[in-house]
């Protein structure tokens, strides 16, 4: 007899079930109605299989709509009898967190995908005219290929996907707790979500990534078509605009992952080469060479295939970088893949679908396409720009196989181990930075050809002219930044950004004087240059201004992932020389799940007043037994100073507001501090301790303490205590009490600031005195953080540059599609 479960929530997930189900069902009968209205219906358009096709589309749209609202209801109303929602949510997040944890998963993450891919699909549906039968085949075999991913069924015994809706009990159905009917009344709360994800960036980061990789499905299906309906050349004007929207929004995306690593991760950057950063940019890469040699084919007719080569394999692309992402095969080389969810063939069955598609129809095509036997001009802008798009394939190769090395080991069973963290940096920043310096050099000077021929003289003299004015500009800026230090290949990249910076200038300066169609490129190429500018010389020449000059080297376990002489240990109230600063741990402030610590900056200028005088407030948190150190960033015009936890024994849990909270309890915790020293004091008499003194201001009688009745109450006496160290000052009352039955009690105070217990111990009438006894902590006891600061000069350049690029992109696709209109 099957078990009846109590307190769960059933509905909301079979309807999401069933709306998973008829996701799938829908997409496939689109895919199929358009492949027949393509194969069957050709030179019909408004046939029977295309309105089946859109009536399929349309459905599996609304049953997206349906999943997402079934998710979003049980995520926010804390569902735990779900495994989605007990797995990457709890009652404490706020509820801007309980949106992103919609694609906080796996799940999740396809589901937005899908949605995204819907939304393009519908917009096709509208606009794309002759191309609609063909392309949306292409689309909606994408849909049925990722509804598979969040299908959660067995079919003909094989298991298909993982379900938003598996509820936890399935999940771990052994586990003993799911043997009572009652067991949501152990639940609780959810696991939670993991630190580094409590960013408002990531609530915009990953629709947006998403966004960019549905987007990639579109000219790919352009290019498909063209090849499947033998339409070689038709296709390439109307797949640019979607081709340079894919580059833009998944470029921003991309970008926007690295804001958040800067805010939320402690490596102390913007970008860590890890595995799976590496593989989101694959595509881009690939797409942005698309592009290129696209217009090159549309100008001249020159490189067909290598344009549509590059199309197609930046969607195979998207399939592959998601499965390193999402199979488990990175799991111990990235800090933020996946795990496997039983996936793995699924993603490789997904790869292979459309990278065979591809290979069949380019070479089912090959003695038809359209192949020019003339060499281009050397001297011409398309051959320049088809060497670009060469560099920018040899960049993406270099880190896909690097990146791949668990997948070689996979496949061929090898045991090569990646690099380490330090050389990893190095190795891909140095082969990299060749790359990036030839294509900014190209992004310069293919500024001044013309397409099939050049008057030479001109280009050479207005190409040196530029490119020595940008050496001496190189010059002076590696000079005043100290970029010269490193190696030589980052100053190339400098001089080569400085340089295409200002090429594209002088071309966007045209472009107002008239040539508007010139701006696009020179708008994003500009960017593309300033981003580099910030990148080289933010993190080129970042400085860790925690500089530990003590010899403390903490301990071996701290020492495999910090570096000692880059942190310096600061006691609480206790101010710290660091570079031009001092320093203060001001308190903690907790806030679950975030616990904050208060970092007082203050620099005072040659006059000795005080020029600045700001507090960050680095967070740490505990997440399934570790913490994670977050880090705050004061953000200046020229610079950004960083600064994170590595290290405390700190574990207050009160908000500290200048004012010592006093704890009214009769517990003996002695043993934390040092021996009682006994003090006899008169109203206004002064006592010193270690780290400062404490005024007795007054004696108030009559104090009244919670769950005590006054009728029990002969004597009760608070003494009145101002305490000042490190400049700060705090108050604080110990109570002394006579009761009426004989007993005597002090209710003693703690000052956790001062690191001060303080008990009211004695009341001696004659002498007009009372007795305080003053409880220290032992200097081992003392509250301590371990930080790291880094300065990070020029990095507005990096975001500048990313915002400028994205309107770059932006005015090249308001130019394309006017081409495609004019058609």
């Amino acid at each position: 007899m099957d078990t009846v479960f109590k307190g769960e929530h059933l509905l909301p997930g079979q309807i999401g079930q069933f709306f998973l189900v008829l996701a799938f069902g829908a997409a496939l009968l689109s895919f199929i109605s358009y492949y027949f209205s393509t194969t069957d219906d050709a030179g019909k358009p408004g046939g029977t299989w295309q309105k089946l096709g859109r009536i399929g589309f349309y459905i599996n749209s609304l049953s997206i709509l349906g999943i997402g609202t079934c998710l979003f209801y049980i995520i926010y109303n804390h569902f735990f009898e779900y495994h989605y929602v007990w797995a990457y949510t709890s009652k404490t997040l706020s509820v801007r967190y309980i949106i992103s944890a919609f694609w906080n998963g796996q799940e999740g993450g396809f589901l937005l995908w899908i949605f995204w891919q819907a939304v393009l699909g519908l917009v096709l549906i509208w606009k794309a005219g002759t191309w609609e039968r063909p392309v949306m085949t292409v689309v909606a075999l994408s849909q049925v290929t990722l509804a598979t991913m969040v299908l959660g069924v067995n079919i003909l015994g094989v298991h298909l996907g993982s379900s938003p809706f598996l509820l936890l009990r399935d999940f771990m159905s052994e586990a003993p707790i799911f043997k009572s009917a009652d067991y949501m009344s152990f639940i609780k709360d959810g696991q939670g979500m993991v630190p580094s994800l409590q960013n408002y960036w990531m609530i915009i980061h990953p629709p947006t990534l998403f966004l960019g990789f549905a987007a990639m499905v579109v000219p790919f299906a352009y290019a498909v078509a063209g090849l499947w309906q033998k339409r070689y050349k038709e296709w390439v004007a109307p797949s640019i605009p979607y081709a340079l929207f894919a580059c833009m929004i998944l470029g921003t995306g991309v970008v926007m992952g690295s804001f958040w690593a800067y805010e939320s991760l402690n490596f102390g950057g913007f970008w860590a080469w890890d595995p799976v950063e590496n593989a989101s940019i694959f595509p881009w890469i690939t797409m942005v060479a698309a592009v290129h040699v696209l217009i090159v084919y549309k100008n001249t007719g020159h490189s067909y295939f290598t344009a549509t080569f590059l199309m197609l394999i930046s969607f195979v692309l998207v399939w592959y970088s998601s499965f390193l992402n999402r199979s488990g095969i990175l799991g111990d080389t990235s800090v933020h893949s996946f795990t496997d969810l039983g996936m793995f063939w699924q993603l490789v069955t997904g790869i292979l679908i459309f990278f065979v598609m591809s290979v069949w129809l380019l070479v089912s095509r090959w003695k038809e396409l359209p192949i020019t036997k003339k060499d281009e001009e050397t001297y011409s802008r398309e051959f320049w720009m088809f060497v670009g798009a060469v560099f920018l394939g040899l960049s993406c190769f270099h880190l896909i196989v690097v990146t791949s090395v668990p997948v070689w080991n996979a496949m061929f069973g090898l045991n090569i181990a990646p690099p380490a963290e330090k050389a990893r940096m190095i190795h891909y920043n140095v082969i990299q930075s060749s790359f990036v310096f030839v294509i900014t050099i190209l992004t310069a000077f293919t500024q001044f050809l013309k397409y099939k021929k050049t008057d030479v003289t001109k280009f050479f003299i207005t190409t040196a002219v530029y490119l020595l004015f940008s050496i001496l500009i190189t010059a002076l800026v590696v000079y005043a930044t100290g970029l010269y230090k490193l190696n030589f290949v980052f100053v190339l990249v400098m001089c080569g950004s400085i340089y295409s910076v200002i090429a594209n200038g002088k071309v966007l300066a045209d472009a107002f004087k008239g040539k508007f169609k010139l701006a696009g490129s020179a708008v994003a190429h500009i960017g593309f240059g300033l981003l580099m500018v910030g990148a080289l010389i933010s993190a080129g020449t970042s400085t860790v201004i925690s500089i530990n000059n003590t010899g403390e080297s903490y301990s071996a376990e701290f020492a495999k992932d910090e570096n000692p002489r880059e942190n310096i240990l600061v006691y609480r109230n206790e101010p710290q020389k660091m570079g031009d600063y001092t320093v203060t741990y001001l308190g903690d402030s907790l806030n679950l799940p975030d616990h904050f610590y208060k970092v007082n900056y203050r620099r005072v200028d040659a006059a000795g007043k005080v020029a600045e005088d700001f507090t960050l407030y680095p967070k740490v948190q505990v997440n399934k037994g570790s913490l994670a150190s977050s880090p705050d960033t004061r953000h200046y015009l020229f610079h950004d100073l960083y600064t994170h936890i590595t290290m405390t024994n700190s574990a207050s849990t009160s908000e500290e507001k200048g004012v010592a909270g006093e704890e009214e309890t009769p517990k003996d915790d002695t043993k934390d501090y040092d021996p009682a020293v006994p003090h006899e004091v008169a109203v206004g008499d002064t006592i010193r301790f270690r780290e400062g003194y404490m005024v007795l201001k007054q004696l108030n009688n009559g104090v009244k303490l919670q769950n005590i009745a006054a009728s029990e109450v002969l004597v009760s006496v608070g003494a009145e205590l101002e305490i000042v160290t490190h400049g700060k000052t705090y108050h604080t009352a110990p109570v002394y009490m006579l009761k009426k039955n004989g007993g005597v009690f002090d209710f003693p105070t703690k000052v956790e600031e001062a690191g001060l217990k303080l008990q009211f111990s004695k009341i001696i009438p004659d002498k007009k005195k009372v007795e305080i006894s003053v409880y220290q902590q032992p200097e081992s006891a003392k509250k301590y953080i371990v930080m790291r600061a880094i300065k990070f000069p020029y990095i507005n350049f990096f975001w500048a540059g990313t915002i400028i690029m994205v309107i770059g992109f932006f005015l090249s696709i308001l130019r394309r599609n006017k081409e495609v209109k004019a058609v």
